[in-house]
This record gives structure tokens, C-alpha cells and sequence, in this order.
């Protein structure tokens, strides 16, 4: 690789990781999103032009920021309300004691103190609707693709690309200033926070698409976002209940893919290799929330399950008749055919697969799943146990048409392989991970 190319591909690494703050921080100076967006890509391209002859500096994530807040004065000052928007940030100047020349960096170092949590506070404005403040703040902190996000809320991916363009134009037609909630609205505000943190870290968990099964960087964004939100708001139980969850999720980051990336699925892992530390994180964290009392809510229930499996020392050992009950209550939680699913393998692993199967064959005609790949799945891997390898070897194979996972595809291509009249009839206990998120 000769030294242009080099020097390309770190500035492709440096916008992966610094894109989301880049925006965040623009969008806290220009108080428009859209134009975060755009300002962000200027700096990219600019980049992308220097670099390559100047070399890349040695704070780069400062560079493309300091870049894109010139870029954003200049559009300050193209507005046509020029005078005005001079006018308030003269006083605002005046009121802080501040000189004229770059926008005030430290603006936003109130309450929140993060842009990164601003921007997530602002993408889901209640006068969104709830799936296009989820998916607009998937778009800018997670960066997401568009099919990415539709599979998260299992919606077409049109609807998905409709509702961000909306959201965007809805905030800039509104003018809603780019400002964090008072106090006394942070808490109606924090379920969709939660929610989008959440699916931000699934993403990252069980990638969509690609080459690869895990995305780290997202699950690591995403519990950022957790703790922090957990440290501004600790007497918020569902916010500690969210951070359990992730904590223990992340814990089998480890052993979850095989030397070569392959997906190894939660039955087959080697606990050993299970990270200990984010264990006790995530009980400690479950029990502050339920040291704050109160009923759980659906994701300080989900903290529960996986706490079930974190305790286990082996799937046989693991408590899957209390799993399967507290899909119960999460289903009257929020009710969704993917809980469903997760308590048809649950079920099958308490009481027998022949059980597990009547509760997913149930879902086969729910719309909401008639793209989503782990319900074959599922259904293969309880038919399979039941020795019904012909129905099984059909499902896995649709399962591996739906994915557009590289790696999730050969894995289903190889259990529907195992189900040849000529492979080995064993049971195979293997399954989709059951606390997968609704």
C-alpha cells in the first residue's frame, strides 16, 4: 500500500469513529441537522484533498471539527437573516463574556454535557413521531444504512428512508432550536432515548449485512451512551436496567465468533471466555434498578433473562423455565411477535421442543415477520430436534436466502447441510441467541 493509500484508508478510520461527534457538534453550532450533515461531508472532502499531501495531523478528530466550524460560520453568515442570527450571538456573547470569532465551543456543557446525548435528545423531539425520532438518531449517531435500520423495526426500507427525510425537514420547517430539554422533561423524553440506544447497540450486536457478525464499535458507542445516561439520570430504573442489559450482552462479545469470524451461538460458546468484568457491571447495574424499586420495564426485564444465562455456568444449568416466564411479562410489557419468538425457544428448551414450536409456528403468518430471518431460523432448529430433518433442511435454507449477513449465511447454509438425509440425525441444541432484543 503506497503512502496515498495509506493515508486514505486512516481517513476513513478517523470518519468512522468521528463522524457521529462531528455531527453532534455541528449541529449544536448551526441548530439544524441537515446542515451538521453536510457541513461534515464538506470537512470530509476536504480532508480527503490535504491529507493525502500534508499528512495527517495529529489530532485529526480536532481538525475535521475546527474545519467544519469555519465551514459553519460561513453558512451563518450566508443566511439570509444574517444580521439577526449577529444580533444573538452578540448578546449571547455578551452574556458570557465572550469575544467574537469561533461559536461558543463550551455552550453545551450543561446538564447533559455530551453533544453526542444532545443530538439523541434532539433527533427524538416530540414532534417527531416515535419511529422517526428512532430512526433519524440511528442515521446520525449510529450511522446506519437505511436497511440496517429497517431491519431493526422490521418496516421496508422506503419507510425507513421517508421517515428520515421527513424528520429532518419536520425539525428545519419548525425551527426547533437545537436545545437539551429542561429537567422536567428529560424524563418523558427518555423512552425513546432508551430506544435508540438500544438499537444502536443490537445493530452492533447481531450486524445486518456485511462480512461480519459483530460490529464492537457500535455496541461500545452505544453502552458510552448508556452509562453516561446513566450517571445524569440515577434515579431513572429503566436507564440502569438498559445498561444491565448491554453489559451483559457484551460480555459473550468474545466468544460469539470462532477464529475465523464464524458465528458460534450462544449454546455452543465457551463461558470461560465470557468477560467476567461486564458481568458484574451489568448485575451490579441490575441491582441498583431494582434497589430503586418500582416495577421493571421491558428492558430491566430483559437485564433479567440475560442475568439468568450470565449465572449459569452451562446451558444445562441455566433456568430456562424462569427465561420463558419472563418472556410472559415481557410480552405484556410490549407486546411484539419477535418477543413471541424468543419465548418459542425459550420454551422449547424448558418444556420440549414440540412446545416451542407450536408457539412459533403460530407467528408464521404475523406480517411483522414475514422478512425476518430468525423465524425460520427458530423454526428449523425446534424441527430439527424433533428429527423432522426435511422440514428443517427448508427452513435453514430460507433462513440463509433472507439474511444478508456473509457470515449468518454460511451458517445457516451449514445447518440445513446437517439436516441431509446422509448428515448425523443428532439433536442439535444449537438456536438463535433468546434474548435477542424485540
Amino acid at each position: 500500500m503506497d503512502n496515498y493509500e495509506a493515508t486514505r484508508s486512516a481517513i476513513e478510520a478517523v470518519w468512522r469513529i468521528e463522524s457521529p461527534r462531528l455531527i453532534a457538534g455541528l449541529a449544536r453550532i448551526t441548530g439544524d441537522v441537515g446542515a451538521a450533515e453536510e457541513l461534515a461531508q464538506d470537512a470530509l472532502v476536504i480532508a480527503l484533498e490535504q491529507w493525502p499531501v500534508q499528512g495527517v495531523p495529529d489530532g485529526p478528530g480536532a481538525w475535521l471539527m475546527a474545519t467544519a466550524k469555519h465551514r459553519a460560520i460561513d453558512l451563518i453568515r450566508r443566511r439570509v437573516r444574517y444580521d439577526q442570527k449577529l444580533q444573538e450571538i452578540g448578546r449571547d456573547m455578551e452574556a458570557q463574556g465572550q469575544t467574537p470569532g469561533e461559536p461558543d465551543a463550551g455552550r453545551m456543557d450543561d446538564h447533559i454535557g455530551d453533544d453526542l446525548l444532545r443530538l439523541i435528545f434532539i433527533a427524538c423531539h416530540p414532534i417527531l413521531s416515535r419511529q422517526a425520532r428512532a430512526a433519524l438518531t440511528l442515521r446520525l449517531i449510529g450511522g446506519l444504512t437505511t436497511h440496517e435500520i429497517a431491519r431493526a423495526f422490521l418496516v421496508p426500507e422506503p419507510t425507513i428512508a421517508q421517515r428520515i427525510v421527513r424528520a429532518k425537514r419536520v425539525l428545519a420547517e419548525a425551527k426547533v432550536p437545537f436545545e437539551i430539554p429542561a429537567p422536567g422533561e428529560l424524563v418523558g423524553r427518555l423512552g425513546s432515548v432508551l430506544e435508540v440506544i438500544y438499537l444502536v447497540f443490537n445493530e452492533g450486536y447481531s450486524a445486518t449485512s456485511g462480512e461480519d457478525w459483530i460490529r464492537p464499535e457500535l455496541c461500545a458507542e452505544a453502552l458510552r451512551l448508556g452509562r453516561v445516561l446513566a450517571g445524569l439520570m440515577p434515579r431513572q430504573l429503566e436507564v440502569h436496567g438498559l445498561v444491565a442489559l448491554m453489559e451483559l450482552q457484551a460480555s459473550r462479545t468474545g466468544a460469539r465468533t470462532g477464529p475465523a469470524g464464524e458465528p458460534i451461538l450462544l449454546t455452543d460458546q465457551d463461558r470461560l471466555r465470557w468477560d467476567r468484568l461486564l458481568i458484574r457491571r451489568g448485575l451490579a447495574a441490575l441491582d441498583r434498578a431494582e434497589q430503586l424499586g418500582g416495577a421493571p420495564g421491558p428492558y430491566a426485564v430483559q437485564a433479567e433473562i440475560a442475568a439468568c444465562h450470565a449465572r449459569a455456568l452451562s446451558v444445562k444449568d441455566t433456568d430456562w423455565e424462569r427465561i420463558a416466564a419472563l418472556y410472559v411479562v415481557l410480552a405484556h410489557l410490549t407486546p411484539s411477535p419477535v418477543v413471541e419468538l424468543n419465548r418459542a425457544v425459550a420454551v422449547g428448551m424448558a418444556y420440549g421442543a414440540d412446545k416451542g414450536l407450536e408457539i412459533a409456528d403460530a407467528l408464521a403468518d404475523q406480517p411483522a415477520l414475514a422478512g425476518y430471518v430468525q423465524l425460520p431460523a427458530v423454526r428449523g432448529d425446534l424441527l430439527a430436534k424433533l428429527g423432522r430433518l426435511d422440514e428443517a433442511r427448508v427452513e435453514f435454507t430460507r433462513a440463509a436466502i433472507l439474511t444478508r449477513n456473509e457470515r449468518e449465511r454460511a451458517l445457516f447454509r451449514a445447518r440445513a447441510v446437517e439436516c441431509q438425509p446422509t448428515a448425523s440425525a443428532h439433536p442439535d441444541p444449537r438456536g438463535p441467541d433468546p434474548i435477542s432484543a424485540p
